[in-house]
């Protein structure tokens, strides 16, 4: 059985991944790119689907950790009878190279180890080729399958039960450097690294990243946390922002709602970028801007919802039989059949992302100007089609108000364009639709006696993304509707505390089963407080929400209230998106009221 879900720490090196859980063990690492084939595939299934362990040969040796400041060299510290010692995990930022670095440091006394490895490639379906190399330094296990290899150096491993074994006794102030390399097989075996300075190398570049975050005021730790995670979502190369590290940890246990996140959403990547610009991170913004021209590149028509991290479109959603999925929650899928469908509020969140970049001084081009006038046109061109809302939904596509108020949001941003910035647009014909879109939310997105937005127009259901119409100047946030529809949230969507984003008892979810808290929507209800005046109300949502972070600040996705565990993809850019923008509210910071000033 895998660890629960808030067991897992992450380390980064800016292409993939890796979750190591409390006891040590590895448990998911795609290799070399994020959404690349597992090698280490337990956290879907048992050992015997792919991981690394290592923890101390006595058991009960008290384990705490944390990261060495803000980096991800993740420091595990290990306390038994016999002495102390720590592991310290992290994965070298160097773009041609995909290692992974586990050495142990011998604190005080003597401890023993054991490591275990069991290589698993292509999601568990490939049993590799394993073999001996003798080097000069020591000891290395070479491993071979299809086009993938790796070598793994440091620790004498024999072979038990598929699986390779070994023993290493940490003395007082001495160190033992595990590492594993992966590396295309049809090439070279790559040379050692240099642990030393690897690890100097790569704590030093994640503290001086997070060095520049321009942030003050509460929940400081928790905010440079989570910038970093989102940081570490964006792959170095493409500037492609991937929505969380992992696929189908499941948002109900045992249930069937479990997708694959390890993919760029425009929506999701571009509320990441606004979080980095709003804390000083600009360039970030320029890189990404470059990644949209290259992926959404052609026909507007042609735009999709979400793409894998170089901009490929084709993302067939195919069910795994080689995992038996966490905790037995089938099916285990790659690919996302999302990447098909039409969500009416893309657009605007795009527009919306690169306004602010604008905003904050990044030079429109001869390309990036065209491509969001296209993106508009788009929006006028489709502005009578339902669509399947912001959450996905796999049931009959509808005229979702979120949605309908995205679209409004986009013509927005074109006509403000035009005017604010003299760029060359058609601003009178979009400031037509734009107005006819308000006039029908106002007629049919809300209800017509309580008062409040609806999830879909003709509905009497709620959703927690009308939250986010304040946030993109459709309405104030003291609008007597948006006051009515806080309450009616409150009254029908509030478990223990914490947000559903929906009910799925509606009969548009288009699926089996119930789903947990989604985090960032309680966020979402912080920054409402914080806007209206309920200080306390937000300050103590807040605390209880930054109180869910594990024991090293990373969120999921959603939250079970009544077993107390995290649920979902992990770690989530939502969520930690999310908790930046309501902590910037409580702060009083601009990004946190309104993304429209």
């Amino acid at each position: 059985m895998p660890a629960p879900i808030e067991d897992y720490a992450l380390l980064s090196n800016r292409r993939t991944v890796a979750l190591v859980s409390r006891q040590g063990s590895i448990d998911w690492l795609c290799l070399p790119r994020y959404d690349s084939p597992s090698v280490f595939g337990a956290l879907l299934g048992d050992e015997e689907h792919g991981c690394w362990s290592l923890h101390p040969v006595d058991r009960d040796a008290d384990v705490t950790r944390q990261y060495d400041g803000d980096s991800f060299v993740l420091v595990t510290r290990w306390e038994s009878d016999g002495g102390v010692a720590e592991v310290h995990d992290f994965m070298p930022l160097d773009g041609e190279r995909a290692d992974v670095v586990r050495r142990i440091v011998g604190i005080s006394g003597t401890v023993s180890f054991e490591t275990r490895l069991w290589l698993r490639f292509d999601y568990a379906r490939g049993m590799p080729w394993v073999r001996q190399v003798p080097e000069p330094e020591g000891p290395a296990l070479l491993a071979v399958v299809g086009p993938g290899a790796v070598v793994v150096r440091g620790a004498e491993l024999t072979a038990d039960a598929h699986s390779h074994r070994g023993i290493l006794t940490a003395e007082a102030g001495t160190t033992i450097d595990l590492t594993m390399t992966w590396f295309p097989s049809h090439l070279a075996v790559p040379a050692r690294v240099d642990v030393d300075v690897v690890c100097e190398a790569t704590r030093t570049w994640w503290q001086e990243w997070a060095g520049r975050i321009d942030h003050t005021g509460p929940h400081h730790d928790k905010v440079v946390r989570s910038l970093l995670v989102l940081n570490a979502l964006s792959h170095a190369d493409t500037g492609g922002i991937v929505a969380a590290a992992t696929t189908s940890l499941p948002e109900e246990f045992g249930g069937e709602r479990n997708w694959d996140y390890r993919y760029v959403w425009l929506r999701d990547a571009a509320m990441t970028l606004e979080a980095l610009i709003g804390h000083g991170f600009l360039g970030e913004a320029e890189r990404w801007r470059g990644w949209l021209l290259r992926a959404v590149a052609g026909d507007p028509a042609d735009v999709q919802i979400m793409y894998g991290i170089a901009g490929e479109r084709d993302l067939p959603e195919r069910t795994l039989t080689s995992l038996p999925g966490y905790a037995g929650s089938r099916p285990v899928r790659i690919g996302n059949g999302a990447v098909s469908q039409f969500q009416g509020d893309v657009i605007g969140e795009v527009l919306l992302a690169l306004e602010a970049a604008r905003a904050a001084g990044l030079e429109e081009t001869s390309f990036s100007w065209p491509l969001q006038r296209a993106l508009v046109e788009r929006v006028v061109a489709t502005i009578d089609r339902p669509d399947n809302g912001m959450w996905e939904i796999r049931g009959e596509p509808q005229k979702f108000t979120h949605s309908r108020a995205m679209m409004w949001a986009a013509l927005d941003c074109g006509v403000r364009a035009v005017i604010e910035s003299g760029l060359d647009g058609d601003g009178e014909t979009w400031a037509r639709w734009r107005d006819r879109l308000r006039a029908e939310i106002d007629e049919q997105g809300v209800h017509p006696t309580g008062g409040h937005f609806v999830q879909y127009y003709g509905s009497e259901q709620l959703d927690a993304s009308l939250l986010l119409l304040p946030e993109v100047g459709f309405c104030a946030h003291d609008d007597p509707r948006m006051l009515a529809t806080v309450d009616a949230i409150e009254r029908d969507l509030m478990r223990d505390g914490l947000l559903l984003r929906y009910r799925t008892d509606t009969g548009v979810d288009g699926l089996a089963g119930d789903e947990h808290p989604f985090l960032a929507c309680s966020f979402w209800l912080v920054e409402q407080y914080a806007a209206t005046g309920r200080d306390a109300d937000a300050a103590a949502l807040m605390e209880r929400l930054c109180a869910l972070t594990n024991d090293v600040g990373l969120l999921s996705e959603e939250y079970d209230v009544d077993h107390r565990r995290h649920v979902g993809n992990t770690p989530q850019a939502f969520s930690h998106l999310a908790l930046v923008r309501a902590a910037d509210a409580l702060a009083g910071r601009p990004e946190g009221t309104s993304r429209r000033r």
